[in-house]
C-alpha cells in the first residue's frame, strides 16, 4: 500500500495558528457550545459542529482575505471543542439538580475544564497509533467528512451560503413559534385521543414540540435511527401510558411512584410517574449491552495504549517533521499531575456539602478519576473511529464508573444524598474525558488527512476547552431559571413530623423573589417566595422527586417548583438516568418493576437485531420531541429515495446541501431559543413575570392547525433546499 499523503504536503508551511483562527474557532465555541447545552438537554440527543464550523470559517476568513485550509481547521478544531464539553456535561453534571443540590458556577467549570484537558492530554500519546498507524484500519467518519468539507472550500464553491439560509429561515421561523419569544401560534400542538364509552386510548397523547433544531437534528441523524427513536416514543406514549390507565383508572389509591390515582391524571403524570424510571432502566441496560459489546474494542485499545505509554516503545524522531508534531510526553505527565492536584484541591477546599469525606478519600477519588479517564478515553477513541462519535456508548462507561464508585460508597456507608453529589462529580469528569477525547480524535484525523500541524491543533484544543467552559454552565443554569415552573398544589403536610427522604432546604438558589403560580385552569397568581418554606423531596413515598414551597401560615405544600432542567421542556434524560442509578443503589429505594421493565423492553428490542440505545432513549424521551425528529427523518428519507432515482450520490453525503440546511436549522433553533431562555429568566428576576414579547392569545393564528401548517411549511423549505444543488 502507497504511503498515505496528505493534502498540505509536510514541507509547506502555510499560515495556520493565528490569531484570527484562534478568535473565531473560540467566538464559535462558546456558540456551539451553548446551543449544544440548549439542544442536548431538550432532545437528548447532540451532532457534530465540526461540519457548519469549517463550512462557516470557510466564508468568514475568505471575507477578511485568502486563508489557508490549515487555518479554517484551527477554528473548527478550537470551535469543535464547546461542544464536545457540553455534550460530557449535560449527560451527567444536570444530575445534580436531581439529586436536589444546585448548579454551581464554580463546579461546573471546574470539572469541564479538568475532564476537557484530560480528554486532550490522554490523546497526544494515542494519536500516532489510533490516526497515524490505524489509518486504514479507523475511518473516522466525522473527522474525514470534515476534512472533505475543508479541502472542498480550498479547491473553491458555496457550502456556507446554504447554511446561513437554514440559519435565517430557522430563526425567523423560531422566534414566532417559540413560547418564549413571540408565540405567535401554538408552540407544542397536541392531540389526546379518547374513544368512546370505554374511552379508548385515554391517557395516551400526540403532541409536537415543532421547533427547527429537532426537524434538523432528525434530518441529520436519518431515518432509520429516527425511525427507531419515534418507535420508542410510540412504545411509551401510544401502548404503555393508555395501558396504565386502562389497568389503574378503577384504583382509588395512588400506585407507587405516583402520588395521586392513576384515574386523575394527565399524559404528562403519567409519563412522570411511570416511563420515566421504566426509561431509565432501559437506558441503562442498553448502555451497558452496548458497552459489553464492545469489550474486545476496549481490551485491544487499553492493551495498545499501554503498550505505546511504555518507554523506548518507539524510537522518534529528534525532530520530526511538521505532520509528526506533537506536544511532548512530558505535558501530558505533568498536565495529569497538575490535573490530580487541582481535583484534589477542589474536592478538599469546595466539597460537596454534607460530604466531607477526609484528604485520603479526596486524593484517592482524584486518582480514580485519571485511572477511568485513561481508560475510557483510550476506549472512546478506538470506538469513535469504527462507528463515529454518535454510536459511542460514553453513557455506558460513565454507568460503569458510577456503579463501581457508588458502590464503594455504600460499603464505606456514605448514603446521603450528598455522596450522590460526590459520584456524579467523579462520574462527571470522566465522562467529559471520554466524549471529549471522542471529537478530539475526529479533529486529529481531519488534521491528518489535510497536512495540520498536531501540536497546533492539541494548543487549539486546550483553548477551546477553556473558553466553552465559561458559557456552558451559565447556559445550564439559565435553562433551569428560565424553564422553571411554578404549580399550584393543596396537600396537608407536618413539616415538624418525620418524612423519610424530604427535608427542608435552607440554602436556595434561582427561586425569584416573586413567583407566578399556575393553576390547573390555567389562570395565574402572584405571590412572595418569602410566604414559603422550601422542601426538597427524594426517593420520598409521599412526593415525586422536586422542590415544593411549604405555607406555614395554612400548613399546607401549596406550590410545586418545577425547575426548568427535568421538566417537559428540558427532560435531560440521560443526566436523570445517572440520578436514578446513584439514588436507586444508595438508597436502595427504586420502583424495581418499572425499572426492570425497561429491562426486559431493551432485550426483546436486542433479539429484534435493533440499536437499543437508540430505542430506550425515544422510550424515555416525551413524544413531543421524538414526532418532530421524526418528521425530519421522513424528509431526509424522501430526499434521498429522489436522489437515488436521480443519480445524485451526494445528497446522502455528509457535505450535501440538505445537511448544511438543518445545521442552519439546528443552529437558529438554538440559539433564538436561548434568547427566549434569557427573555423568561430577566421576566422572572427583574419584571416580575410580565410577558415581553407574546402576541396577544386569541388571535387568527392562535391555532393548533396554525402551528401544524407552519412545521409542515418548514419541514417543506428543508427538501426544497435538499434537493436543491450546491453551486460548484
Amino acid at each position: 500500500m502507497a504511503e498515505f499523503q496528505p493534502f498540505v504536503p509536510p514541507d509547506q508551511h502555510p499560515p495556520e495558528f493565528t490569531v484570527r483562527a484562534l478568535l473565531l474557532g473560540s467566538v464559535f465555541g462558546i456558540i456551539f457550545g451553548a446551543v449544544t447545552v440548549y439542544v442536548g438537554l431538550r432532545a437528548g440527543l447532540t451532532v457534530a459542529a465540526s461540519i457548519p464550523i469549517s463550512v462557516l470559517s470557510i466564508s468568514i476568513l475568505r471575507a477578511f482575505g485568502r486563508a489557508s485550509i490549515l487555518e479554517n481547521n484551527i477554528v473548527q478544531t478550537t470551535g469543535n471543542a464547546g461542544q464536545s464539553i457540553a455534550s460530557g456535561v449535560i449527560f451527567t453534571l444536570p444530575a445534580l439538580v436531581f439529586l436536589g443540590f444546585d448548579l454551581e458556577y464554580s463546579r461546573i467549570f471546574m470539572l469541564a475544564l479538568i475532564g476537557g484537558w484530560l480528554g486532550v492530554l490522554f490523546m497526544i500519546p494515542l494519536r500516532r497509533q489510533l490516526i497515524v498507524k490505524e489509518h486504514g484500519v479507523l475511518p473516522y467518519p466525522e473527522g474525514t467528512a470534515c476534512a472533505d468539507v475543508l479541502i472542498a472550500g480550498e479547491r473553491g464553491g458555496s457550502l456556507a451560503s446554504r447554511v446561513f439560509l437554514g440559519l435565517g429561515l430557522g430563526g425567523v421561523y423560531t422566534f414566532f413559534q417559540n413560547a418564549n419569544l413571540f408565540r405567535a401560534w401554538p408552540s407544542s400542538p397536541e392531540f389526546r385521543p379518547d374513544f368512546g364509552p370505554q374511552h379508548v386510548l385515554k391517557g395516551a397523547s400526540i403532541n409536537a414540540d415543532a421547533t427547527s433544531e429537532y426537524l434538523g437534528v432528525g434530518y441529520i441523524i436519518g431515518s432509520k435511527v429516527a425511525g427507531v427513536i419515534f418507535a420508542g416514543g410510540v412504545f411509551s406514549w401510544l401502548v404503555v401510558m393508555p395501558l396504565i390507565y386502562f389497568f389503574g383508572k378503577e384504583l382509588p389509591h395512588p400506585v407507587y411512584p405516583g402520588q395521586i390515582p392513576i384515574a386523575q391524571m394527565g399524559p404528562s403524570d403519567l409519563w412522570a410517574s411511570y416511563i420515566k424510571p421504566m426509561g431509565a432502566g432501559a437506558v441503562a441496560a442498553a448502555g451497558l449491552i452496548t458497552l459489553l459489546k464492545t469489550m474486545p474494542t476496549i481490551w485491544s485499545a487499553l492493551a495498545v495504549g499501554l503498550k505505546n505509554m511504555k518507554p523506548g516503545a518507539e524510537k522518534v524522531e529528534a525532530k520530526p517533521i511538521r505532520t509528526e508534531n506533537d506536544l511532548p510526553m512530558t505535558v501530558v505527565i505533568i498536565g495529569s499531575l497538575l490535573i490530580v492536584a487541582c481535583m484534589f484541591l477542589f474536592l478538599e477546599f469546595k466539597p460537596v456539602p454534607g460530604a466531607f469525606v477526609g484528604w485520603a478519600a479526596n486524593l484517592s477519588a482524584s486518582l480514580l478519576v485519571v485511572v477511568f479517564g485513561f481508560l475510557f478515553v483510550t476506549v472512546s477513541s478506538r470506538i469513535v473511529g469504527l462507528v463515529g462519535s454518535s454510536a459511542s456508548p460514553v453513557s455506558g462507561m460513565t454507568i460503569a464508573t458510577l456503579m463501581a464508585t457508588t458502590a464503594v460508597f455504600l460499603v464505606q456507608g456514605w448514603t446521603a444524598p450528598a455522596f450522590g453529589a460526590l459520584a456524579i462529580t467523579i462520574g462527571g469528569v470522566v465522562c467529559i474525558a471520554a466524549s471529549n477525547s471522542g471529537d478530539t480524535s475526529q479533529d486529529l484525523k481531519t488534521g491528518y488527512i489535510i497536512g495540520a500541524t498536531p501540536r497546533a491543533q492539541q494548543i487549539a484544543l486546550m483553548i477551546g476547552v477553556v473558553v466553552s467552559t465559561l458559557v456552558i454552565g451559565v447556559t445550564l443554569n439559565l435553562m433551569n431559571t428560565g424553564l422553571q415552573e411554578f404549580h399550584a398544589a393543596a396537600q396537608a403536610w407536618d413539616i415538624n413530623a418525620a418524612h423519610a427522604g424530604v427535608s427542608v432546604q435552607a440554602n436556595i438558589k434561582h427561586l425569584p423573589p416573586q413567583i407566578r403560580v399556575v393553576a390547573d385552569d390555567k389562570t395565574t397568581t402572584s405571590h412572595q417566595a418569602s410566604e414559603y418554606v422550601v422542601l426538597n423531596a427524594i426517593g420520598s413515598t409521599e412526593l415525586q422527586d422536586g422542590k415544593y414551597l411549604y405555607s406555614p401560615t395554612t400548613g399546607k405544600i401549596e406550590v410545586h417548583w418545577i425547575q426548568g432542567i427535568g421538566s417537559a421542556a428540558a427532560p435531560a434524560p440521560q443526566a436523570r438516568l445517572m440520578a436514578t442509578v446513584i439514588n436507586g443503589i444508595l438508597s436502595r429505594k427504586l420502583p424495581w418493576g418499572l425499572v426492570l421493565l425497561g429491562v426486559s423492553l431493551v432485550i426483546a428490542v436486542e433479539l429484534l437485531g435493533i440499536r437499543s440505545l437508540t430505542f430506550a432513549v425515544g422510550a424515555y424521551l416525551p413524544i413531543g420531541t421524538t414526532l418532530p425528529i421524526f418528521v425530519g427523518g421522513v424528509v431526509r428519507w424522501i430526499v434521498d429515495r429522489a436522489a437515488a432515482r436521480a443519480g445524485n450520490a451526494d445528497a446522502e453525503s455528509e457535505i450535501s446541501s440538505g445537511s448544511l440546511f438543518a445545521s442552519g436549522l439546528i443552529a437558529a433553533g438554538g440559539i433564538a431559543g436561548l434568547i427566549g431562555v434569557a427573555l423568561k429568566a430577566v421576566e422572572a428576576t427583574y419584571m416580575e413575570n410580565r410577558d415581553i414579547l407574546n402576541f396577544p392569545q386569541g388571535t387568527i393564528l392562535d391555532h393548533m392547525w396554525v402551528s401544524v401548517l407552519g412545521f409542515a411549511m418548514l419541514a417543506y423549505a428543508l427538501y426544497y433546499f435538499a434537493r436543491k444543488p450546491l453551486k460548484k
